[in-house]
């Protein structure tokens, strides 16, 4: 069994400016740079000979490369019980497209639908029980976020390994935007 999931990697550019935001909430789990990314299926644990299934059908994917912005950050959950801190993706059709490809090739090899909306993001950090009031001072002091445009013109499947600290994530294979 691996556990999977296609996403699109943030630059590295990007990414460190991500990273002069990770700070003012006591206890967060601050993402490193090399796990910062926009996932555009979750797929989970799943047979190997699947996983194999799955790399044929996203190589069979041919869309053109296109441009995303960050937007704007947030949180899920409420309260006491808010569990991660994001950036968020502007609206891109391009990138709804390419995540409704990886949904229905996820979806041929056998893997059961991903029936959530789809709300495309950059987690920063993991949260356990922190201080609301951190949370939404932090969220007020970075709200107007906003990244230059990022181009896309390829798109990865990871693994991704849990263990005591965070996970781990390796690119399995990429796949080119044409």
């Amino acid at each position: 069994m691996i556990r999977l999931f296609a996403a699109l990697a943030v630059p590295e550019e990007i990414g460190l400016g991500l990273a002069r935001r990770q700070q003012g909430i006591e206890g967060a789990r601050w993402r490193p740079l090399e796990a910062l990314h926009v996932t555009l299926r979750f797929c989970g644990e799943i047979r190997e000979d699947l996983a194999r299934d799955l790399d044929a059908e996203l190589s069979n994917l041919k869309p053109a490369p296109f441009d995303i912005d960050l937007a704007g950050v947030g949180a899920f959950g409420d309260g006491p019980e808010i569990h991660a801190i994001w950036a968020g993706v502007a609206d891109s059709e391009p990138l709804g497209r390419l995540a409704r490809a990886c949904e229905t090739a996820a979806r041929r090899v056998g893997l059961k639908a991903d029936t959530r909306r789809y709300r495309p993001h950059v987690t920063l950090a993991y949260l356990r029980h922190p201080d609301p009031a951190q949370v939404a001072a932090w969220i007020q002091a970075h709200n107007l976020l906003k990244s230059p445009p990022i181009r896309v013109e390829s798109f990865g499947v990871y693994s991704s390994f849990l263990g005591a600290g965070p996970a781990h994530y390796r690119l399995e294979a990429s796949y080119p935007l044409r």
